[in-house]
């Protein structure tokens, strides 16, 4: 039982960051914006958030401080991929490569292998036990515990939900991405939409890397995001860019991470093997979802 619940635990721990990034990612998704650049996005809100922490020694003001710098990271996308349209997975992953490149040097720099601030944040302090929940013998080491940061996650789904599907922004989002020409047509600004939903998505990608780097570790490393980015667009792009399906479907994905996890911890020598679960499990899904697509497709 105790295994059970780790892993339910878990699940709910690692699913929190991809929910951000999905969340993040289905605004430009539904705008007719790949952006390829949540990875990086989230790469400099884990850094930033990590580094700004250590130097103002205040939680806060290091996450306020990276959710700015990831936001002018969102303008520069823009500009490149809206403004100048440039191909989107080009400018992508030059932001991807990018943040990590920038990353590694300051770390260089720096002379530092990692940022840590745990004698600054105390990741046990930031655990928030839910009154009505804590008391409860099967839910309460699931869903009780964890930090502002994955509660928000979770929260966001509704806002998601709301802000899509019953408002005249989200209605803009989802006529400029399926005939952007018809919304220019009514005045609609599309470039302004898509400038918009880009930003949404980096001040999500923001929360998300300060959630991985300060709320649940105190420590930043290099490249800590192994991926999640495109573990997102996956999850984006088999849920069609819907709210609640994407997040699902991120769900699954941090079900199999904690279960690569807890999975490894009695493994022995082969522990290493289930570090790729999670990754397998995304081309398993992806090929899945575009099979049943295709076949749809073709009874049309």
């Amino acid at each position: 039982m105790s295994l059970i619940n780790n892993i339910l635990y878990d699940t709910v721990y690692h699913s929190a960051p991809l929910i951000l990034l999905v969340l993040g990612g289905i605004f430009a998704y539904k705008a007719n914006v790949l952006n390829i650049a949540l990875e990086g996005m989230m790469l400099l809100g884990a850094f930033s958030s990590a580094y700004f922490v250590l130097i103002t020694k205040s939680l806060l003001w290091g996450i306020i401080v990276g959710v700015i710098l990831t936001l002018i990271l969102g303008l520069i996308f823009s500009y490149f991929s809206v403004t100048l349209k440039s191909n989107f997975i080009i400018t992508g992953l030059g932001i991807n490569m990018f943040t990590l490149a920038l990353s590694g040097f300051l770390l260089q720099f720096f002379s530092i292998p990692n940022i840590n601030v745990s004698s600054i944040v105390s990741t046990a302090n930031l655990k928030i036990d839910i009154p009505f929940l804590k008391d409860i013998p099967i839910i309460a080491p699931i869903l009780s515990g964890h930090t502002f940061l994955t509660y928000f996650s979770f929260v966001c789904i509704f806002l998601a939900g709301v802000l899509m599907f019953k408002t005249k922004f989200g209605t803009y989002v989802r006529v400029v991405g399926e005939n952007e020409e018809a919304a220019k047509s009514v005045g609609i600004k599309s470039d302004r939409i898509k400038y918009l939903a880009v930003l949404i998505g980096a001040f999500l990608c923001a929360l998300a890397g300060a959630n991985l780097s300060v709320e649940r570790t105190a420590l930043y490393t290099n490249n800590m995001t192994a991926g999640r980015g495109f573990i997102a667009i996956a999850a984006i792009y088999c849920g069609r860019g819907m709210p609640v399906k994407s997040t699902l479907y991120a769900t699954v994905f941090g079900l199999t991470k904690s279960l690569s996890i807890n999975l490894a911890l009695n493994a022995g020598p082969v522990s290493g093997l289930f570090e790729t679960v999670p990754y397998v499990m995304m081309v398993i899904v992806l090929g899945v979802v575009s099979a049943i697509e295709s076949r749809r497709t073709k009874l049309r």
